[in-house]
């Protein structure tokens, strides 16, 4: 008898390199998905942690754009889409350039919103009708707490995380009868070298309920959770990882 074997889903991972996109591509990896690892100039890491999966009997690749650049994206994601349909996004490219609003500079305020969000744009856009084509698809979009609360000297950050949690709701309306769910992660402090220097001991104890901070793999776990078929009636949704914090 002659049965057809499943092709394997691909996911990419935009800013795959960094704490929390590593852990979220050894996560996708070790569920069986191919991982396609973003970086925008630190090519090298990505490159490292792609082979760190295949040593460990996970499929990936590595990709270099940046999200800002919408030519320069769409380029590079027509040539993967010649392989097939990228059935899971994780839209996990971000920074934050941190200042008291009144002494914000013009770039501190366009930088952040170019990257979080019209990355979002130039990435999803064109990913989204081969998604649609294949009727199953997850796009995940890794926010913040900052998002749902603000924080101080992250006007910027916050209004553009904020924006994705809205757009997130709003796509997921569009697509939820096309088998794509959309949803929005918001982590609270995680452990990662862009955390280590601004949050002490004392800091995360006032702060978070659970006296800690939480780890890359703890957010990589819903992630994968919600890149599973298991997910498949949660859509558009924001959902915290951050110890209780209110």
């Amino acid at each position: 008898m002659n049965i057809e074997s499943t092709p394997t889903r691909r996911a990419l991972v935009t800013g795959g390199s960094g704490a929390i996109g590593a852990a979220i591509c050894r996560r996708l990896a070790a569920d069986g998905l191919h991982v396609i690892v973003h970086a925008n100039s630190h090519l090298a890491s990505a490159q490292s942690l792609c082979d760190e999966l295949q040593n460990s009997g996970g499929s990936a690749q590595a990709v270099q754009f940046d999200v800002t650049d919408s030519n320069a994206t769409q380029t590079t994601l027509e040539a993967l889409l010649e392989d097939g349909p990228i059935q899971v996004l994780v839209n996990n490219a971000g920074i934050h350039d941190d200042a008291v609003f009144p002494g914000m500079q013009r770039q501190q305020w366009h930088r952040v919103i170019d990257v979080s969000l019209h990355g979002f744009f130039n990435v999803t856009q064109p990913l989204s009708m081969p998604m649609i084509r294949s009727r199953w698809g997850r796009i995940i979009s890794i926010s913040s707490i900052a998002g749902l609360t603000g924080n101080r000297g992250q006007t910027n950050y916050a209004a553009a995380k904020g924006a994705l949690h809205a757009a997130s709701k709003s796509l997921a309306l569009e697509l939820a009868t096309r088998g794509i769910t959309v949803n929005a992660v918001a982590p609270g402090i995680i452990s990662s070298d862009m955390t280590k220097d601004v949050f002490d001991s004392t800091a995360i104890a006032n702060l978070v309920p659970m006296k800690r901070a939480g780890k890359p793999e703890e957010v990589a776990a819903l992630v994968g959770f919600l890149a599973s078929d298991s997910a498949a009636y949660i859509t558009g949704q924001v959902i915290s990882v951050n110890g209780g914090m209110a």
